[in-house]
């Protein structure tokens, strides 16, 4: 992964935002030697989002059984009657 300094951002946005769109590298932006921020293409942060909320889901799914809190498949189809129309 690229570092850069936030100085660097800031005096070089155009240049690294280009770099990024072509290498699709996530760079780490530092200030005062520590981790400031990840600068990373918008492509790449919206497939972790998606990412995100189907591991969200699954914990909930994975939750609701652990908590006994499942239904059959015939009662969920059922509960969702009015919607499957």
């Amino acid at each position: 992964m690229k570092t850069e300094l936030v100085t660097t951002l800031k005096r070089q946005a155009t240049k690294l935002l280009d770099e990024l769109k072509r290498e699709k590298e996530p760079v780490l932006i530092t200030e005062h030697g520590k981790p400031s921020a990840y600068l990373i293409d918008v492509e790449s942060f919206e497939n972790l989002l998606r990412r995100m909320k189907l591991l969200e889901g699954l914990a909930r799914g994975e939750k609701a059984i652990l908590e006994d809190r499942v239904v059959t498949h015939e009662e969920a189809q059922k509960k969702m009657s009015r919607w499957l129309k």
